[in-house]
């Protein structure tokens, strides 16, 4: 039994209660994309958590995470979160991670950093996490996978190639110091190391799991308005949020998701920039956003105060629609209580024309 959950809007939608509400019955919780440049809100008996690269499953000792290929692996981030769990006192999970997964690189973050300075005014409201860098160097095959690692002399040869195309931009474009490919190497070499304990050919562990009857949660990232095809490009994230990546980013078969809930809020909120319709302001927007979630309305990663809005009926069920939702799961509901009426939208007027179709951005603006 393969459960996916995923976002029906802009992230934020608090998907991480529902994998944690659902991952006490899973034996086997995945992330499936993205990296750390979002994160899930957790509380429990140990405390409050926001996890960012860990799957929501982390607190359950009969669970096993797995961080699949399709995820943006930061080493050293991941490291670091597992260590944080074991100083306050959570049980060391069971985490596995694929030898197919990609790394993210150090220079990944630098190079968001820059290129967001360099736009200006102009920005995509990255959270300068690496994340488009990333996934640009895997679909142009210059990324580490984390197989590479194990083998020294092709690890060496590709650093040198892979330095000399960074370092024209860095230098030329960025004014910035070249990367060191001494350094650089050292830097995988302690990678490896750290991560050498977890690592496995995931597909095949989840494909030998489904054939033993276990029951599996796929636990996606932000949600399908901030999907790279369906979302509202170009503000959009650079990895697929939509369930049907599930397949793809676990390695399993598509016909084995039988079951995927798209979380939605009872009212809108988005962080970084994009069309976003249904937006209120002022001390409209900070009643809600100081009422909203389990404490208040921003980022778990940036601690950016998230724009807010009313529930936008568009939007959610194109969202639903394209994650192909069976269930819905709507949460925060309880923080509208202070409303005497519930505003909603229904329908976009496009030139004097209502719609309940979801449109383009072009359109959308």
């Amino acid at each position: 039994m393969v459960k996916a959950i995923v976002g029906a809007n802009w992230g934020d939608e608090g998907k991480g209660k529902i994998t944690d509400m659902l991952g006490q019955d899973a034996d086997i919780i995945v992330r499936f994309q993205g990296g750390s440049n979002a994160g899930h809100t957790i509380i429990n008996d140990y405390g409050k958590f926001a996890l960012h690269l860990l799957p929501s499953g982390v607190f359950y000792e009969h669970t096993i995470n797995i961080i699949g290929n399709g995820v943006a692996l930061n080493i050293p981030y991941l490291i670091k979160e597992i260590q944080s769990l074991l100083d306050r006192g959570v049980p060391k999970p069971n985490i596995l991670v694929s030898d197919r997964a990609q790394i993210m690189m150090p220079y990944h973050i630098l190079f968001d950093q820059y290129e967001e300075e360099r736009l200006g005014g102009k920005s995509f409201g990255s959270t300068k996490s690496g994340i488009a860098p990333f996934y640009s160097d895997k679909y142009a095959k210059i990324g580490f996978q984390v197989s590479e690692l194990f083998d020294d002399g092709l690890l060496k040869e590709k650093i040198a190639r892979v330095c000399e195309l960074k370092n024209v931009m860095l230098v030329h474009l960025y004014n910035k110091s070249p990367l060191d490919p001494e350094e650089l190497y050292n830097t995988l070499i302690g990678y490896r190391d750290m991560i050498e304990p977890y690592v496995c050919d995931t597909a095949t562990f989840l494909h030998e799991a489904l054939k033993q009857g276990k029951s599996i949660l796929l636990e996606g990232q932000l949600g399908a308005l901030k999907d790279p095809d369906f979302g509202i490009y170009p503000m959009v994230t650079s990895s697929s949020t939509l369930a049907a990546y599930g397949a793809i980013g676990a390695g399993i078969p598509p016909y084995e998701i039988n079951s995927i809930i798209a979380v939605a809020k009872a009212y809108s909120s988005a962080v970084g920039a994009g069309e976003f319709v249904s937006e209120i302001f002022g001390e409209e927007a900070e009643e809600l956003r100081r009422r909203g979630g389990d404490a208040g309305e921003y980022g778990a990663t940036t601690g950016r105060p998230r724009r807010m809005g009313w529930f936008d009926a568009v939007a959610t069920r194109y969202g639903c629609r394209m994650q192909g939702a069976t269930e819905v799961a709507l949460t925060v509901l309880d923080v509208l209580g202070y409303l005497d009426t519930l505003p909603v939208c229904v329908g976009y007027e496009i030139d004097g024309v209502v719609t309940k179709d979801f449109p383009t951005t072009v359109k959308l603006a």
